[in-house]
């Protein structure tokens, strides 16, 4: 999933404002952009799985011995399943 830096950094404050907002987190405030930082990194590394989680499913999909249809509703349930999967593996 392609997210661009923009995007990202809204989240990411976003994030840190409601995580400092609700009392869940406390840090100092000229830490503020550490955590962002922080926030950031978790945002990219996550999306980098998906991403790899995502190729995975697609090439499992590729390597049937019949060949399905993108856009199909058995792509579709292949590819979410194997997907699931990957993603399960990767945030263990």
């Amino acid at each position: 999933m392609r997210l661009s830096e923009d995007r990202i950094s809204h989240l990411s404050h976003l994030i840190i404002d409601t995580l400092y907002k609700d009392d869940l987190v406390d840090y100092p405030e000229d830490d503020d952009q550490e955590a962002l930082r922080e926030v950031k990194r978790v945002i990219h590394n996550y999306l980098k799985v998906e991403d790899q989680a995502s190729e995975i499913a697609r090439n499992k999909i590729r390597s049937q011995s019949r060949p399905i249809v993108e856009g199909s509703r058995e792509w579709d349930v292949l590819y979410n399943k194997y997907r699931e999967e990957e993603l399960a593996k990767k945030l263990r």
